[in-house]
């Protein structure tokens, strides 16, 4: 059953404390376990990320030029294990976590990734209910993407995928797990949890996080093929952000009907995705905080997106 979790890192290090933490409280053998940490923050390696020993801990540098592809196929190549679990360096798993991976993984020879749904506490503030609502759109079901937060897989797998693509620096999760579908199923599952322990609390903090989010969603284009599906999240948010602006360019030049119409198109999806969200949502948030995240976000996204074209765009924390 060995299992290697590969952690890419940098920064934030009490969020890698509570992720390892997390990998520790597994309810299986923990001599089966190794946890790989490849941190882009030299002070990690003289950090003490195990005070209880219970687990075999590696930990490796690697440069700031790397993308985050590139620390978790690093990851792989220090891996011995049979089985391989990527993990961000923010994530916080349930205690049943390994045990029900290798449940829904061996339950179908075709299947070639399992990932656990998101939980988020009572109190937690309406962004991250609504971020978790959104990853949990669809449960208990073979899906079409799968989010790079917590990968369960064969290393077997991992090398007929052939590895994350390195000249991304971010939706390599979109483009690994495309990969992964053209393989196998890929199954998101309501068993076992996770709680991101890093995710957006405010929408300031979203707006600057998606503008990095996006600056990869043309290059990720590149080499595939691009479902209908898909579609939509590259087309909507430069879309509506275009509107918005012909609009405020219209109002500037005394043009109000033109305002009023660009403005309206700008509405339209985005009052058909804050309905769709409202009636997933299970975690009991208000239509207008929805309304204000894709306000926010589908402006952001639009951003990076054209941001991207021109340069890279580097984060503190991964």
């Amino acid at each position: 059953m060995h299992v290697s979790f590969i952690i890419p890192h940098k920064g934030r290090f009490e969020m890698l404390i509570q992720t390892i933490e997390s990998v520790a409280k597994q309810a299986v053998d923990l001599t089966q376990i190794e946890v790989i940490v490849v941190s882009q923050t030299p002070e990690a390696l003289n950090q003490t990320l195990n005070e209880n020993a219970k687990l075999t801990i590696k930990t490796y540098f690697r440069p700031e030029s790397e993308t985050i592809s590139a620390l978790r196929n690093y990851g792989e190549t220090q891996a011995s294990g049979k089985y391989l679990a990527f993990l961000d360096a923010d994530i916080y798993l349930s205690t049943n976590w390994i045990e029900q991976m290798l449940h829904t993984l061996q339950n179908d020879p075709n299947r070639i990734i399992s990932s656990a749904m998101q939980v988020c506490k009572e109190n937690a503030p309406p962004l991250e209910k609504i971020r978790t609502s959104l990853s949990n759109a669809e449960l208990d079901t073979e899906v079409a993407f799968l989010p790079g937060r917590n990968l369960f897989l064969t290393r077997e797998a991992f090398h007929r995928i052939g590895g994350f693509p390195e000249h991304l620096l971010t939706c390599e999760d979109y483009y690994f797990t495309d990969k992964a579908a053209q393989l196998g199923t890929l199954f998101y599952t309501s068993s076992a949890n996770y709680i991101h322990l890093g995710e957006d609390k405010t929408l300031k903090g979203m707006f600057d996080k998606e503008i990095w989010r996006g600056q990869s969603n043309l290059k990720s284009i590149e080499g595939r093929r691009i479902p209908l599906r898909e579609w939509p999240s590259f087309v909507v948010p430069p879309a509506i952000f275009l509107c918005i602006f012909c609009s405020l360019i219209a109002l500037c030049f005394g043009q109000a009907a033109a305002a009023i119409t660009f403005l309206t198109l700008a509405l339209i999806p985005l009052l058909a995705y804050t309905s769709r969200l409202y009636k997933l949502d299970k975690l009991h948030v208000s239509f207008l905080h929805v309304l204000a995240f894709y306000t926010v976000y589908f402006p952001a996204r639009a951003i990076g997106t054209f941001a991207g074209i021109f340069k890279s765009i580097r984060t503190k924390n991964i």
